[in-house]
């Protein structure tokens, strides 16, 4: 089994694209309003911490259906998700946003 098979997967690909929009979401509030600090947190920051913490259980749900089956390919996809969710971190954390 390929990884290219597993990402198939809904519980691969969701993670995957849910990481892509926050990652989006950041740069188009970027691109409209700047860094802007607010006193409270904006509809962006909110969509943002539904996309990140929603990932969370489709993760794990991932981890234990495939890690047993295909230990290869999926941490292969694991290390994907892992690393698109730690890019999506990336400007909230060096912004201070």
């Amino acid at each position: 089994m390929k990884a290219a098979t597993i990402m198939r997967e809904p519980s691969a690909f969701l993670p995957v694209t849910m990481s892509l929009i926050a990652l989006a979401t950041l740069f188009v509030a970027f691109v409209t309003s700047g860094l802007v600090r607010e006193t409270d947190e904006g509809t962006a920051a909110h969509i943002w911490q539904l996309l990140m913490g929603g990932q969370v259980p489709i993760v794990a749900y991932f981890a234990i259906k495939w890690l047993p089956q295909a230990p290869r390919q999926a941490l292969y996809v694991l290390a994907l998700q892992v690393g698109l969710a730690l890019a999506a971190m990336a400007p909230v954390y060096l912004l201070h946003l």
